[in-house]
């Protein structure tokens, strides 16, 4: 099992194809949530990955500042449903925590987070912010995480 961070230029076809392939099932099918996943932010989005034998069992991005917040932000958080509730979400974003704060120097996170998300990312030291609001006809709250660098 090995924890991979890329930019999109260097993703291999087959892992593309494999991130683009889970996305889809977790987010399209699973979650019955029609919404254009290719969205093009992918070219700028540091790629964040669990990958075991070239199957991804879990996946975020990571925004640089100035994409879909002023601060750095992550985003399409999932796992693949066979390897669910073992931990890979949790060790990949305290992983890309990690990577923010030292590779990035950043020290302010602000994510997006389906409501019944939340206390999975309280977990992590995310806080709510402001009022739920609806996005792809779902409920959503922005969260803030501050280092404590």
């Amino acid at each position: 099992m090995n924890l991979v961070i890329k930019k999109f230029n260097e993703l291999t076809v087959k892992e593309l194809y494999e991130i683009i392939k889970l996305r889809v099932q977790v987010f399209i099918v699973d979650q019955k949530c029609v919404y254009q996943d290719l969205d093009s932010l992918d070219y700028d989005c540091y790629h964040h990955f669990v990958e075991d034998n070239g199957e991804i069992l879990a996946y975020t991005r990571i925004f640089n500042k100035g994409v879909n917040f002023p601060e750095v932000s992550f985003g399409r958080v999932m796992s693949n449903k066979l390897y669910r509730g073992k931990g890979f979400c949790k060790k990949l974003l305290s992983e890309s925590i990690k990577f923010i704060e030292n590779e990035l120097n950043e020290n302010i996170i602000k994510i997006r987070s389906r409501v019944h998300a939340v206390n999975f990312y309280k977990k992590l030291g995310f806080v709510e912010e402001g009022e739920e609001y609806l996005e792809s006809g779902l409920p959503h709250i922005n969260m803030v995480y501050k280092s404590k660098k």
